[in-house]
């Protein structure tokens, strides 16, 4: 009884080798196909901030980062119509200040004003 118990053993112990192996060969596929992704997506942004530094003036650059520290979403909507008018060939110069806030006007959603009334 103890040959087939060892037999057993042996046997479990190959199986489970075994399968340590295949599991660590998928982690490696995994993190090879998760680098790639995070390097597609860092290539994106680098074209992305290439093109909008091209169409931008430093002044509209520098607003526009300020939006994104306030309200991200709103300096996203911004960059995809800014890429999109580029693309299309809709911009002839450089996005100055004043277009840029001219922009945001027309983006930003509308400000409530909050009244206040004292009895």
């Amino acid at each position: 009884m103890a040959q087939g118990d060892d037999d057993e053993l042996a046997e479990l112990r190959r199986r489970r080798v075994q399968q340590l192996q295949q599991q660590t060969s998928q982690d490696a596929v995994n993190a090879q196909a998760y680098a790639q992704q995070e390097a597609e997506m860092a290539r994106r942004e680098a074209e992305r901030a290439e093109i909008l530094r091209r169409i931008l003036t430093p002044e509209a650059r520098e607003r526009l980062g300020r939006i994104r520290l306030a309200k991200p979403e709103v300096a996203n909507s911004v960059e995809q119509q800014l890429i999109a008018l580029a693309a299309s060939g809709r911009i002839q110069r450089a996005v100055d200040d004043a277009t840029l806030r001219a922009l945001l006007e027309r983006i930003a959603p509308e400000r409530r004003e909050i009244h206040i009334t004292r009895r």
